[in-house]
């Protein structure tokens, strides 16, 4: 069950400085709801914010925030003095202020990029609502290389079957994970191997009685 989070305001704040640092009490409190270990970097020298531990891998986090609306979306900037790269942050997690939203968004979509927009409650740009609260990026239990549970276990309500970032709709709710490895030592991808395995037992262990 979701925690009830109180929302955080940046009433009266007009520096830059001031609204990131808002921001960022803001993803402080969203993230550890959701489960995550969370570290702040020490100083301003490295690219990002935050490592978020998902208990499998972490990740290097920039946080942006957005209140600029001009009608029909918000505008997103995805660049601080330079572009960002992928051997210097994994993921932007850009705050929509006003709608208390946010976008988890890749490196590889964000690279080079200068900014993006989103319209949360229209219908332009739509190719970005996908990436709207995808934390499931971060701690997904299909991902081959560093399956998590973690969202599974401690955000029983997250939409995982609404994701639309998945190639199949997601059967969490309906069966339980089990997540093997072939020969070579890589995660199977199939989320339904554990229940085809009892159902193979199941029938042999019929035929042998």
């Amino acid at each position: 069950m979701t925690r009830h989070i109180p929302e955080i305001y940046a009433v009266g704040l007009t520096t830059p400085k001031a609204l990131g640092e808002a921001a960022e009490a803001a993803f402080l409190a969203k993230v550890t709801s959701l489960g995550f270990g969370v570290s702040k970097t020490w100083g301003d020298s490295e690219r990002y914010d935050f490592i978020l531990d998902s208990g499998k891998r972490l990740w290097r986090v920039q946080v942006k925030s957005s209140r600029h609306f001009d009608g029909s979306r918000y505008i997103v900037k995805l660049k601080g003095a330079a572009a960002y790269t992928a051997e210097e942050i994994d993921f932007i997690v850009a705050y929509i202020v006003p709608e208390n939203l946010w976008y988890v968004i890749p490196i590889s979509v964000a690279a080079l990029r200068g900014q993006m927009y989103v319209s949360p409650g229209g219908t332009r740009h739509f190719r970005h609502e996908k990436y709207r609260e995808a934390w499931c990026q971060m701690a997904c239990p299909r991902d081959e290389i560093s399956p998590t549970r973690l969202l599974v276990k401690r955000q029983r309500d997250y939409p995982f079957d609404v994701c639309t970032l998945c190639n199949q709709k997601c059967p969490l709710h309906a069966t339980r994970m089990e997540l093997t490895r072939d020969r070579r030592g890589r995660w199977q991808k199939s989320t339904v191997l554990a229940q085809v395995r009892r159902d193979q037992r199941n029938r042999q262990q019929l035929r042998t009685v």
